[in-house]
């Protein structure tokens, strides 16, 4: 991970992508969008560098690995 990448949780990634929580948990099923990393026993966010990748190419944006949502 780059020394400047954030952890970024739910609500922030919601309001600078525009989806909903349902979309965007779909979008992660179907490998649209980055899925979270793990950051506590209860808590998951995503790596904003990701999240930037997804906003700079929505349509043509998909997730490198396969597997399990949260790492």
């Amino acid at each position: 991970m780059n020394s400047n990448d954030r952890i970024i949780r739910l609500n922030t990634v919601l309001a600078r992508t525009g989806l909903s929580r349902s979309t965007l948990y779909r979008k992660i099923a179907d490998g649209t969008f980055p899925a979270q990393i793990r950051i506590s026993v209860h808590g998951a966010g995503w790596r904003q560098s990701a999240v930037d990748r997804w906003i700079a190419d929505p349509v043509g944006y998909r997730e490198e690995q396969a597997g399990s949502p949260i790492q």
